[in-house]
């Protein structure tokens, strides 16, 4: 597995990776990989590299190299190099989907529900199903917690009015996304209006150590994202006051282009939810994302998520 760089070997600049979500890298890296019109204009798609990408955190260098068995994996079983595209947002993982250059995807529900709408051929195959943690629940799904510090006057929602609240990121499901939407209702519409300032952190692990050293007042957060904060010790449980929580929220998906050739498709499915924790390598990714095996998912498990989107984009136009 080698990362998306620049002819110097150097990594990618926010630039240039917003640059690779255009037409114009897309067609120059159909040229560099040697895919004739002929073969953009089969079927199918079977490119002599895939490349793969996830939404960034906190560590997205680390988790890169707990991907390492996985990639090495996909390319035995593809007989493909792999290529790692590494993103400075949720919107330029999308971004590299639509341009068609990132094949391989790990997305936020939200993400993908907002790529999905854009491009319906990329398709969603599989998540991880979580072990129970310190906030996190058992199962393929999680839920957005707002929490304030322990020992604050931070109590209640009602006692946030006025205050800083910490969001992660425009494309965040548990940390934009349902708190608009869903816990809006419970302080009766716009968080804007609610909250005397509102600012987006960049992470949820950056979000749940910001409420704990007080620069911010509140903050979404996703459980499982909580739960890997505490295990690095940076936070405890008992740091933290749980206001509010969500319903279910479905993991995040992990998510192919439609159009690849549905024998590679399979394959890639097959190296997922084939992840085996008897395998040392694997075990240590299953175990880095709280889990023991991954499950089947597909479109129609996001429409939770849709539904969601569509009072969201509702209530920008009133």
């Amino acid at each position: 597995m080698t990362i998306k760089s620049n002819h110097n070997g150097r990594k990618l600049s926010r630039r240039t990776a917003i640059l690779r979500g255009t037409g114009i890298f897309t067609a120059a890296l159909f040229l560099s990989t040697g895919l004739a019109p002929q073969a953009m204009a089969a079927d199918c798609k079977d490119p002599a590299e895939l490349t793969f990408a996830i939404v960034p955190t906190e560590e997205s260098v680390a988790e890169l190299q707990l991907y390492q068995p996985i990639t090495k994996r996909l390319a035995k079983e593809t007989g493909k190099k792999i290529q790692f595209f590494m993103p400075t947002s949720y919107a330029s993982v999308v971004e590299g989907m639509l341009g068609k250059f990132v094949h391989v995807a790990v997305l936020g529900p939200y993400a993908y529900v907002i790529a999905s709408s854009k491009d319906p051929t990329i398709e969603v195959f599989a998540t991880y199903a979580k072990k129970p943690g310190h906030m996190q629940e058992e199962g393929p799904g999680y839920k957005a917690a707002l929490v304030t510090k322990k020992g604050s006057k931070f109590t209640t929602i009602e006692s946030l009015k006025g205050t800083t609240l910490g969001l992660v990121d425009p494309g965040s499901t548990s940390g934009n996304l349902f708190p608009r939407v869903v816990f809006s209702k419970e302080v009766g519409g716009d968080l804007d209006k609610y909250f005397g300032k509102i600012v987006y952190t960049g992470s949820h692990e950056l979000s749940s150590v910001a409420v704990v050293k007080g620069k911010v007042d509140a903050a979404f957060v996703a459980t499982h994202r909580f739960d890997n904060v505490v295990n690095k010790g940076e936070v405890k449980l008992d740091d933290v006051n749980i206001l509010w929580k969500s319903p279910v929220i479905p993991q995040d998906p992990f998510v192919y282009q439609g159009d690849l050739c549905p024998e590679l498709k399979e394959k890639i499915r097959g190296v997922f939810l084939g992840l085996s924790p008897n395998d040392p390598g694997e075990k240590k990714f299953l175990d880095n994302v709280k889990s023991n095996k991954f499950v089947a998912m597909t479109s129609e498990d996001y429409d939770v998520i849709r539904e969601l989107k569509k009072a969201k984009d509702a209530r920008k136009k009133q």
